[in-house]
């Protein structure tokens, strides 16, 4: 019996693999960072989206508001601004006094906000409130904001948005 020395094996030395490894871990090193920004900035876009939204349904419900008391369709009391008392308040169908042939709804359901890590919701600013208020007065819904205390790529605090 004769043993033979196999010399044609396959497979790969230690020396392959390990820069095979090293040449994996650097392009993973320089993937990774991009794909974080990638995630925070299609956050970003989605605030953007949903402060959007919200406040064009703001808008749009004293718009419905001021016309329906220029119109007399409703009497619009003295200290009335005409601006939801509440985000729920646009969720609901208003009337108008017949302003339109239907009951007018303004938002389907409240977008969340994407940076809400506590769910903690919207920032509301009431008319009366000043313009970078934190503190709600109340009365009614003139503006929203994120409750984030992140920062954007852009370097402004998202609060500020």
């Amino acid at each position: 019996m004769r043993w033979r020395i196999a010399t044609d094996r396959t497979g790969l030395t230690l020396i392959e693999l390990v820069v095979t490894m090293a040449i994996l871990a650097v392009l993973a090193a320089a993937v990774l960072p991009m794909a974080e920004v990638t995630v925070k900035r299609s956050k970003e876009i989605e605030l953007r989206r949903s402060l959007r939204i919200i406040r064009t349904a703001i808008d749009a419900y004293k718009a419905d508001h001021d016309e329906a008391v220029r119109q007399k369709k409703i009497i619009a009391a003295v200290d009335e601004t005409g601006y939801p008392e509440s985000l729920e308040k646009l969720l609901e169908p208003t009337d108008w006094g017949g302003l339109f042939p239907y009951r007018k709804r303004y938002l389907r359901r409240i977008p969340k906000d994407p940076f809400d890590r506590y769910d903690e919701g919207w920032g509301l600013r009431s008319l009366e409130d000043d313009p970078d208020s934190t503190v709600w007065g109340g009365d009614n819904v003139y503006d929203v904001y994120s409750q984030s205390d992140g920062i954007a790529l852009d370097g402004t605090p998202y609060s500020s948005w």
